[in-house]
């Protein structure tokens, strides 16, 4: 099956380098121990580019674990469809999350989401949206301790929310104008779906670029998350969000 040309379907093998990120980390993290009083949960939000008679089709509307409902536009789009229902899950209300009362204080999703964002922070970088500027800020400082650099994109809903206009949904799942920040704008996607009353920190982490080395994952993300949660080794103290 090949959805895409042989060229562009072939050797995207890392393509799930957020979902591994983020489970190795999980894995390290249990096995090093987290912060006391820290509960750490892991959702992974996976999705297959495959043809069969539940693939999406461009002209169908869905409605995400959020409510929202979504014109499908692209259907290679399919990350941020996932995405959005994980972190509508994390932040639903009441708490879907086991062991947990109240919503989570910080999300982490990270995905190799958009080729923009080579275009944006380039293949060492990865590109990085918070709701927070103190999460942002510290997952810069967390990039430089771990050495998986970040650079900050724009987070401004106000913006882009127009690229995803939809007049028979409450959105659609790929922009308008492929020229105005594509990146922050498949970000603000994905921060669409939070839960409304959510207060917490979200950080978006697009790693498409530096996820990748000569068709082999390079296992980039797990540094940044284990700084980012302050785990014994990769961080002096828990990294504090406000």
């Amino acid at each position: 099956l090949a959805l895409k040309s042989k060229d562009g379907m072939v050797g995207m093998k890392a393509d799930c380098g957020g979902a591994a990120a983020l489970l190795a980390a999980f894995e390290a993290a249990v096995d090093v121990g987290v912060p006391e009083g820290t509960t750490l949960h892991l959702v992974l939000c996976l999705a297959e580019n495959a043809i069969g008679p539940g693939a999406l089709r461009l002209d169908d509307v869905v409605t995400g674990v959020s409510g929202r409902s979504c014109e499908i536009n692209n259907s290679d789009a399919e990350g941020r469809l996932v995405l959005a229902d994980g972190v509508a899950h994390c932040t639903a209300l009441p708490p879907r999350l086991p062991w947990l009362e109240q919503q989570p204080d910080l999300i982490i999703d990270m995905a190799t989401l958009t080729g923009a964002q080579l275009v944006a922070t380039g293949k060492r970088h990865a590109a990085v949206v918070s709701n927070l500027e103190a999460v942002e800020l510290q997952a810069v400082a967390a990039g430089k301790l771990s050495g998986d650099m970040v650079h900050p994109l724009p987070y401004a809903p106000e913006f882009y929310r127009k690229e995803f206009k939809s007049k028979v949904a409450d959105m659609k799942n790929s922009v308008k104008d492929r020229s105005n920040a594509q990146a922050s704008c498949a970000a603000n996607f994905v921060a669409e779906h939070l839960h409304p009353e959510y207060a917490g920190g979200w950080l978006h982490v697009d790693l498409a670029g530096p996820a990748f080395l000569d068709e082999r994952g390079t296992g980039f993300g797990v540094g940044l998350t284990l700084a980012m949660l302050g785990i014994d080794g990769f961080a002096e103290s828990p990294v504090k969000h406000g």
